[in-house]
């Protein structure tokens, strides 16, 4: 995002996360009308214009958006009060609000990024399911029946919504990348991050927690766990978080001694 943008993100975040009456519908609202926005070039432009007075943005959006909750009526009447890099900035920022505004309601414990994680995982291990939800020569509709489909009765509504609005809007990113970055979103929403473990053999709950304790004060805050059982790695752990890496993994150290031998 480019300065002005991350500015106004930076703000609409705060506000949001301040904000009274923040539900499920909320942020289901927002995510539609990031969509509605996408759809339509005129509409993005004017609403990202600076030179457009509030009033009239404010006009706009109760003509369009009339039916929206106050907690969604304040939050994009705030975000297209801002300044945005660019129009399609504001309907990235728009929709991480609503993705916000999901994981407000449903509080840190929910486990929502978890669950994003295991459809993240599941898609990436099946390429007929990958092409069937992120192909852009699939219907929108049809896709988030897909998804309705897939996730019912092993998800939790807050992640069905967030899923079926990302199959429908990727605006060119795949879907791998959507899942992982609405993951993050997730978790700062709740002031922590995800770190991605990737193990030899699966870990309990207590071996779990314990680590999450030890990397969260290693780094300063909560953390997430999402858990990858990968065998060839032989034993020990490798630890992603944004981009530190810490790969204590046996298969790493044999490599090292190779490089060493060969060297």
């Amino acid at each position: 995002m480019g300065s002005a943008s991350r500015v106004a993100l930076q703000a609409a975040t705060q506000q949001l996360a301040a904000a009274s009456g923040v539900s499920l519908a909320t942020g289901e609202q927002l995510l539609a009308a990031s969509r509605a926005i996408e759809s339509s070039t005129q509409l993005r432009s004017v609403l990202a214009d600076p030179a457009v007075e509030g009033a009239r943005k404010s006009e706009l959006l109760t003509a369009i958006f009339g039916t929206l909750d106050g907690a969604a009526a304040r939050a994009l009447t705030g975000a297209v009060s801002s300044r945005w890099s660019t129009p399609e900035e504001l309907v990235d920022g728009v929709e991480e609000l609503g993705i916000r505004a999901i994981a407000l309601a449903a509080g840190p414990g929910a486990g929502l990024e978890g669950e994003l994680f295991a459809f993240g995982r599941a898609v990436a291990s099946d390429h007929e399911l990958e092409l069937a939800v992120g192909s852009k020569l699939g219907e929108a509709p049809a896709k988030a029946a897909l998804v309705d489909a897939l996730l019912a009765g092993t998800a939790q509504p807050s992640t069905v919504v967030i899923v079926r609005h990302l199959v429908q809007s990727p605006r060119g990113r795949r879907i791998g990348e959507l899942l992982s970055t609405a993951a993050d979103i997730v978790a700062d929403a709740a002031g922590a991050r995800i770190a991605t473990v990737t193990s030899a053999v699966p870990l309990d709950a207590a071996q779990l927690a314990t680590l999450e304790k030890t990397l969260g004060a290693r780094y300063g805050q909560a953390l997430r766990i999402n858990l990858i059982t990968d065998p060839t790695i032989v034993g020990g752990l490798r630890v992603q978080i944004g981009d530190d890496v810490i790969d204590g993994t046996v298969a790493a150290r044999l490599a090292d001694l190779r490089i060493r031998l060969a060297g």
